[in-house]
């Protein structure tokens, strides 16, 4: 391992290390200065052999600047946070309930319809949900009349949309409930037996996988387009077991699938083994890869959609709900009408076009958080030049339990397995190194204008064509070639210039991700500190301004953070209900439990805010930052999940 790619990997626990040295620093000389009101400095010996000297009460210098306003700078991203995740979740739940009110009317004029439509096709009242938000946080354009009348009831190409769904669902060693339970949302669906082609990505080293794969083809196979399943083999050299690492064997797998002529039509979307997806999430994205105003952006593409925890969060421990409200804010951080950086949480879909392009899924032990590291892949690969793209379909997500049976054991069990979910998340800040190098690498090839790919399935280990090649590598002047030709399925693409703002906003939302937890406890201990030891004297730097505006932007952080938390009070109730109404209509809300919020019952979770920034985000994201400095492997572990109860719906109120 190379210099640079250590430093990269560590850059997370370097910085810590770098700040608590100037930290140090800077508090130990102004600590002098304020005990002895000078510090002596030895200069060289005279001709009689004595020692000048000269006495200074400059402290650390230019360190204290330093230190001071880089304290401010991080108040101050702390601060802006919240902001940013209000403002989103606001416009969010604005355009839900919007889209609610218009899919209730339509459901009522079309009831007719409803009863008669079959499995093969979209109906209208999806097209019209689809219409309400599809455009709304496209980053490309507003929306327009001709959307308008793209989505209108009737058109056809609106109902038989020609895009192809690749669902892949990795998992390994997951209940057989959880995974019946997610196929049959999916295959409630009106689209899913024309346009759903489902992949289970299973593990070899699961004992008996097999045969529970083919036991769930056989149960499904008349309710989709199709489905199959892989076994991602356990001895690949390199490869970490995760997540990633099944959803690489699939894609692999599924791209030999589907023709050249069919490929730039087929979007492969990845969620996990508990995740509930409305129909209108694959309709949207039907309708916007369609839509001709992105026709040009269609193939670099990538979209996401919020999450929300609304299955269990009345049987798991206040600390561990407040955590996931907290996880949902930052995932739908970036998800705002204008943001350019919007990097999917857990579930998120892109053109195969697109995975051809970067080389499908990395699978090392530094991709073990593969939502973010697909993003950072798929953005540099096209320069900084990637779409994001919001689907207004919210997915519905169970929080992770320990298995206890309630009590203080029972919330000892859910806190300790939500820590262990914590690490995972932070072992992301892996990423960050990741980003560093691809931008390296960028810096290095700006120069090229033109880059070609083969199909995924067609990039194997040992194979020349790598996926993402320089167009030099190819003969130079050459015509397209032809379908008959060796080279039939190289793609050519033109790329253009890095787009260095968009590298900006990313790194910012890095830093938020990976720094600013830790950075921020280590100036708030450092900063008191400070203003401790400085307290009564001369302050000759003018420095006691930035740490008065430090103490009043903490507090203001939290106050954000509670107005977050009663905003999410609004979408939460617009997202429970919007799937209770699914779920009805599809016949299995009695199967499943929701879990609705009351502001008079959940009061508790607002105070818990500051024990659960410390608990689930400070603490892990230093022990994480600390084991990069000998390695970037983790045990992958399965978290437990809630699986289907035969129950009525319960409320907080009920467990309280």
């Amino acid at each position: 391992m190379g210099h640079f790619t250590w430093c990269s990997r560590c850059a997370g626990g370097l910085s810590m290390l770098a700040l608590i040295g100037l930290s140090y620093w800077v508090i130990s000389r102004e600590s002098m200065v304020e005990n002895y009101g000078f510090i002596v400095y030895r200069g060289a010996s005279t001709k009689d052999g004595s020692y000048s000297s000269k006495t200074t009460a400059a402290g650390a210098g230019i360190w204290t600047f330093i230190f001071a306003y880089y304290c401010l700078l991080i108040h101050f991203l702390v601060a802006l946070f919240p902001l940013r995740a209000c403002w989103s979740i606001w416009a969010i739940t604005k355009l839900l309930k919007q889209s609610a009110q218009s899919r209730a009317l339509q459901d009522y004029k079309t009831s007719g319809l409803r009863r008669q439509s079959s499995s093969s096709s979209i109906t209208s009242s999806e097209t019209l949900s689809s219409s309400d938000s599809d455009n709304v946080f496209s980053t490309a354009s507003e929306f327009t009349d001709s959307e308008s009348e793209l989505f209108a009831e009737g058109n056809d190409s609106a109902r038989s949309s020609p895009v192809i769904h690749a669902i892949v669902i990795p998992n390994y060693k997951e209940e057989m409930e959880t995974l019946r339970e997610t196929l049959d949302v999916l295959a409630s669906h009106p689209q899913a037996y024309s346009c759903y082609d489902v992949y289970l990505g299973m593990e070899l080293r699961e004992a008996g996988v097999e045969s529970k794969a083919l036991s769930l083809v056989q149960h499904y196979v008349k309710k989709f387009r199709s489905i199959d399943y892989t076994l991602h083999p356990a001895d690949i050299p390199g490869e970490a077991a995760g997540k990633g690492s099944n959803l690489a064997w699939a894609a692999r797998k599924l791209s030999s699938n589907y023709t050249m002529s069919i490929r730039k039509n087929v979007i492969v979307t990845g969620i996990d083994a508990d995740s509930h997806l409305s129909s209108r999430y694959f309709a949207q994205i039907s309708n916007m890869h369609m839509d001709t105003i992105y026709k040009e952006t269609a193939s670099t593409t990538l979209y996401a959609a919020p999450i929300i925890f609304d299955r269990n969060a009345h049987s798991v421990s206040a600390i561990v709900r407040v955590a996931d409200i907290l996880w949902c804010a930052a995932g739908m951080s970036g998800l705002y009408s204008s943001s350019v950086i919007a990097p999917p949480t857990s579930v998120y879909s892109l053109p195969l076009e697109l995975v051809d392009r970067v080389g499908g899924w990395d699978c090392d032990s530094e991709a073990i958080g593969e939502d973010l590291h697909m993003f950072i892949k798929c953005f540099f690969a096209v320069n900084g030049h990637l779409t994001c793209r919001t689907v207004l379909s919210p997915v519905s997500q169970t929080n992770v339990s320990g298995g206890g049976n309630g009590g203080f054991r029972g919330a000892l069990m859910d806190m300790k397995a939500r820590y262990k979910q914590a690490i995972r998340h932070m072992w992301g800040a892996l990423d960050s190194g990741f980003a560093l190098r691809k931008a390296f690498e960028m810096w290095k090839d700006r120069k090229h204008t033109c880059r070609a790919f083969r199909p995924l399935h067609k990039t194997g280990r040992g194979d020349s064509l790598d996926g993402y090649f320089p167009e030099a590598q190819l003969e130079a002047g050459s015509e397209l070639p032809t379908e008959n030709d060796a080279f039939s399925d190289i793609t050519r693409d033109t790329l253009k210039e890095p787009h260095w703002e968009h590298i900006f906003y990313l790194a910012h939302r890095l830093f938020e991700a990976h720094f600013l937890p830790l950075h921020m406890m280590i100036l708030v201990v450092a900063s008191t500190l400070y203003t401790w030891v400085t307290e009564g004297g001369e302050d000759p730097n003018n420095l006691s301004w930035i740490f008065s505006t430090c103490k009043v932007l903490r507090p203001m952080g939290l106050v954000e953070v509670a107005v977050y938390m009663l905003i999410y009070e609004s979408f939460h109730r617009v997202c429970v209900s919007a799937r209770e109404r699914d779920m009805a209509q599809a016949g299995l809300a009695d199967g499943m439990c929701f879990s609705h919020r009351s502001l008079k019952q959940n009061f508790i979770d607002y105070f818990l805010v500051p024990a659960v920034a410390l608990l689930y985000g400070t603490l892990p994201c230093a022990q994480a930052e600390i084991s990069h400095f000998w390695t970037a492997d983790l045990e992958y572990a399965v978290s437990k999940k809630a699986v289907r109860q035969r129950a009525k719906s319960v409320t907080i109120e009920d467990v309280v």
